[in-house]
């Protein structure tokens, strides 16, 4: 009988030893398994991880005459969804390991490399001197072309020793948006910040309408002699300048410190938005944010920029010819014949939403991801959405977060509308362009400035090859359509770099043209390294990260 009781105790040892080893192999098996997700080995990893009892609930959606909308309430996505690092309840702390390693490479931005927004004036730079008469300025172009050429309008008002008028907003461009400065901008804010920069005044003196004055096209991209020079001559007979433009009027480059200074004042501290556009687009955010990090989208998929650049892939022939009609009936854009094929295969067209979906995928973002889409009307509507949302359900836009009501204000004014999504896009923990117009390089340029926070920058030339090969059988979503498209982006995403200047080749005027744009990366002149940081010598090395495409040969017309 005792004989028999040590038995037993032998064999429950043995189960327990034989219990224990079939645990540790398991772990050995999540752990390998989550170093070799993080290598993209096996990207779908974490969505099956988030499968096992933390999933969160995906919305159901339908189509409205805004956009994409949920069948519950407007707001119900913020009880309803509870991300897998937020969950109550964990049931077992390998998951929460798989969940911080995937974690720290999906959503940990770029090391600043140590350097800091750095705008003060020099010791010799003054306040404004006397002035020699009157700046008034036109902006053009879409929200965020107009806030480039104000700034720049900023600075030229400096060079010139004159006083500005506050800008007048475009209300005559495809966007028909009524909004006056005061109703986009903080104007109070505006004059006080620049008072030891520019006199401003809100609008010229009633006494001096009658005065000489001059409408002038400044010339692009011009350096300090120009103005100084050419456009300074003119005050000996005008009281008045009205820049007939504004974008593109000031160098990117071989500006004085004080000047490139001045414009990161302006962009970055000056000209803030209006109270009321202010507070609810940290509303959005808040509302994004609330269950765990999310990214933003700039989805470049809209009507005007598609006919502007010539981009019909994937279109029918209806759609194509109604787009080239766009082109054609539409005076400034200069260019009319444009080969789609070519556009594409370039680079030069904004990614599609289905290729959008199968980018993010393939970096490795599971699809609970939740998204911002920062845009317009998508061209195709619901039907061109179909494809992203296969990959990633929980889409979100401002119709999505926001209650009719509260939109009200705002709906009728594509420039406020584009502010909010400026303000999400900004303050996202993620942002990726699906092409490089004028919101798109702006954003790119305030998160850098804010510390380098995470921005995937798609480069679509080489994406578009790989498309390709998946259109005709010849690559598939999964591992290795992962393991290239992460390969293809590891120096893309934000960090520390000089900005780029003219494509080789390029001669004249042109090659100013090609420079990247100083609102893109304000590197060196407006972030510098902390004192006592060694990690880079200078910023002067371009080849810190190199996640920048180069300007389409289109120009810069459209946001």
């Amino acid at each position: 009988m005792q004989r028999h009781a040590q038995s037993r105790r032998v064999k429950a040892r043995r189960h327990e030893i034989l219990a224990r080893l079939l645990w540790l192999t398991g772990y050995i098996c999540v752990t390998v398994g989550v170093l070799m997700s993080t290598h993209k080995l096996f990207p779908d990893l974490l969505s099956i991880l988030h499968s096992s009892g933390h999933e969160p609930e995906v919305l159901p959606l339908r189509i409205s005459g805004t956009g994409i909308r949920s069948r519950v309430s407007l707001l119900s996505w913020e009880q309803n969804f509870v991300p897998p690092h937020l969950s109550r309840t964990t049931k077992l702390d390998v998951t929460n390991s798989v969940w911080n390693v995937l974690a720290e490479k999906l959503w940990k931005p770029p090391s600043d490399q140590g350097f800091v927004p750095c705008v003060d004036p020099s010791p010799s730079y003054t306040g404004p001197g006397k002035s020699r008469g009157y700046l008034m300025v036109a902006t053009n172009g879409g929200l965020n072309q107009m806030r480039a050429g104000i700034c720049d309008m900023v600075a030229v008002a400096r060079i010139l020793n004159a006083t500005l008028v506050i800008p007048e907003l475009d209300k005559r461009s495809f966007w028909q948006d009524s909004s006056n400065f005061s109703d986009v901008f903080d104007v109070d804010h505006f004059i006080e910040s620049l008072r030891g920069d520019v006199p401003i005044i809100k609008m010229l003196p009633e006494a001096l309408h009658y005065e000489p004055k001059i409408v002038k096209e400044f010339q692009s991209w011009s350096n300090v002699k120009y103005y100084e020079e050419d456009i300074a001559s003119l005050w000996s007979r005008y009281k008045i300048i009205k820049a007939a433009k504004s974008d593109s009027r000031l160098a990117n480059n071989n500006l004085p410190p004080d000047i490139q200074k001045l414009r990161c004042r302006v962009h970055y501290e000056a000209l803030r938005f209006a109270p009321h556009i202010e507070a609810f687009g940290k509303k959005l955010v808040e509302r994004m944010r609330s269950n765990g990090p999310f990214i933003a989208v700039h989805l470049r998929y809209e009507k005007d920029m598609l006919a502007f650049s010539g981009c019909t892939y994937g279109l029918n022939k209806t759609e194509a010819l109604e787009l080239t009609t766009m082109r054609q009936d539409t005076p400034h854009w200069k260019i009319k014949r444009i080969n789609a094929a070519n556009q594409r295969s370039q680079g030069f067209c904004p990614l599609t939403p289905i290729e959008v979906g199968v980018f993010l995928k393939a970096l490795g973002y599971p699809e609970s991801t939740r998204i911002y889409v920062a845009a317009g009307e998508i061209y195709g509507g619901q039907e061109r959405m179909a494809g992203f949302f296969s990959h990633f359900p929980n889409i979100m836009k401002k119709e999505t977060i926001a209650s009719t009501e509260e939109l009200a204000p705002f709906v009728q004014h594509d420039s406020q509308m584009a502010a909010l999504d400026y303000i999400v896009s900004v303050e996202s923990d993620v942002f990726v362009p699906s092409f490089s117009g004028n919101m798109a390089r702006a954003v790119e340029g305030h998160r850098r400035f804010l510390g380098h926070r995470k921005t995937i920058n798609p480069d679509r030339k080489s994406l578009v090859a790989l498309f390709d090969k998946l259109n005709v059988g010849e690559l598939e979503e999964g591992p290795e359509l992962g393991e290239l498209v992460t390969q293809m982006h590891k120096n893309r995403q934000g960090a520390p770099r000089k900005r780029h200047g003219p494509i080789k080749g390029t001669k004249g005027r042109e090659r100013l043209r090609t420079e990247e744009s100083f609102y893109t990366n304000p590197s060196p002149e407006c972030l510098c390294m902390k004192p006592g940081n060694h990690n880079v010598n200078s910023m002067s090395i371009a080849t810190i990260e190199d996640d920048t495409g180069k300007c389409t040969e289109l120009g810069v017309s459209l946001e």
